[in-house]
Order: C-alpha cells, then sequence, then structure tokens
C-alpha cells in the first residue's frame, strides 16, 4: 500500500547548509556567550549544592531505636529458619546453627510497637518448635 499527497516533514541539511539565527520567533536561536556562561554557572553550582547536601546527609549517624532492634532480630531468625531448611533438606544440621538459634532467642529486646512484638513472638515460637523437635531447646 502506498500513501502519497503528504509531504515529508522535514529534510536533512548537508555541511553547507545554512543555521537560522532566527529573530522571527518560530525556531530555535543562538544566545550570547555571556548568557550561556551563566545558565551553565547556575546550573552547576546547584548540581554541587545537591551533592554536598547529599554527602552531609550520609554523614548523619542515626542511632537504631528498639524498634530496628526487634526488626534485625525478627530477619536474623528467619534467616537461621531458612538455614535450617536447607540444613535438613541436605540431611545435616549442624549443632552450631542450632545453639545460635537458641542464643538468638535469649537475646529479646522489646520493640515497643504491640504488632511487630506479635510478629516476632510467632517468629520465636517457630524457632522454639524447629529446636524442640531436634531436642535442642531448653526454657
Amino acid at each position: 500500500m502506498r500513501i502519497t499527497g503528504n509531504p515529508p516533514i522535514s529534510t536533512v541539511q548537508g555541511k553547507g547548509g545554512k543555521k537560522r539565527t532566527g529573530s522571527s520567533g518560530d525556531g530555535f536561536f543562538l544566545t550570547s556567550d555571556t548568557e550561556s556562561a551563566s545558565v551553565s554557572t547556575t546550573s552547576s553550582a546547584s548540581g554541587l549544592g545537591g551533592i554536598d547536601a547529599l554527602l552531609a546527609l550520609q554523614e548523619v549517624q542515626v542511632q537504631p531505636d528498639n524498634r530496628d532492634i526487634a526488626g534485625k532480630r525478627g530477619h536474623s531468625l528467619l534467616d537461621a529458619l531458612d538455614a535450617l531448611k536447607a540444613d535438613l533438606l541436605a540431611g545435616l544440621v549442624p549443632d552450631g546453627r542450632l545453639e545460635d538459634m537458641a542464643s538468638t532467642l535469649k537475646d529479646r529486646v522489646p520493640s515497643g510497637d504491640d504488632q511487630l512484638d506479635s510478629v516476632i513472638d510467632e517468629i520465636e515460637l517457630r524457632v522454639r518448635v524447629e529446636l524442640a523437635k531436634l531436642g535442642k531447646f531448653d526454657e
């Protein structure tokens, strides 16, 4: 199928084509060197300010609160359960892993968030059940 009657949108000019420094308002126009220098100075200064702000934020040290500590502990217990599952599938469970899980259970810090504490309680229950199955849970 051939479509005719539509002129091409634009033509490509070679190196010898004239550049328009239009003052007619429709198209691009060249700026003077002083205008472009002020634009580049402004943009580079604002870029450096953004980088300085990011570097300053990286230097701020935030002390973890009880909620952060409890969350990390819950994640480490879940990771230990995953590793235990892999060990059970492989047929060999190292005693060191079970001892680490049991010692992690003793290091409980209340987070102050009831919902988070209930989730941590459920994770701890699962760890206790797995340790009891393997005869390594002592209350």
